[in-house]
């Protein structure tokens, strides 16, 4: 008999900026981009406040002010982003040595042998969730499911800090299939 597999996608939440407006209050609750300062260069994050004007990341920066006068950019700080990362990942590890890092913001964590000591993998996904939040104070939306590709798909689904938990059962009801 084969072992249910119970994976996890964490995504952090608009990382870099959301790393920024943590880190300089007057940044909060406005429109923020991180990337390259002149019009040539390229949004590298963008707060949920910039997304609103359809501000997306990869996006040229000439664009993202064009569709947003007010925007405010900031310049990468990748140092910062790595130590705040390597803080995120040592939460994984509290709760499975099974971490796959993706990038800097996100990871597959495989909590199958970890239900016995830390209960269902939604719960585990909950605790990670606020385990985050308390050593960061960021946000994470999380998928689960049996495998990666839709753990992927579900941590997507409920942005910003979404839990959306698929099962074997439910996938099937939601594709049709018996």
């Amino acid at each position: 008999m084969t072992r249910r597999r119970h994976i996890l996608h964490v995504d952090m939440d608009a990382f870099y900026a959301s790393v920024e407006q943590r880190d300089d209050p007057a940044l909060r609750g406005r429109p923020l981009v991180v990337g390259g300062g002149s019009n040539r260069g390229v949004v590298a994050a963008a707060s949920y406040e910039a997304r609103r004007f359809g501000i997306r990341s990869a996006m040229p920066m000439r664009e993202a002010r064009r569709r947003c006068p007010e925007l405010l950019r900031v310049a990468p700080r990748m140092d910062r982003y790595r130590a705040v990362s390597a803080e995120v990942f040592a939460v994984f590890r509290e709760f499975t040595p099974l971490v796959e890092g993706l990038s800097l913001d996100e990871a597959f964590l495989d909590v199958s042998g970890s239900i016995a000591l830390f209960g269902p993998a939604p719960g585990i996904a909950a605790a990670i969730k606020d385990r985050i939040r308390s050593a960061t104070a960021l946000t994470a939306s999380v998928g689960v499911a049996p495998n990666k590709l839709v753990a992927k798909i579900a941590s997507d689904l409920d942005k910003p800090d979404g839990l959306v938990v698929v099962t074997a059962d439910n996938l099937q009801r939601s594709t049709g299939r018996s």
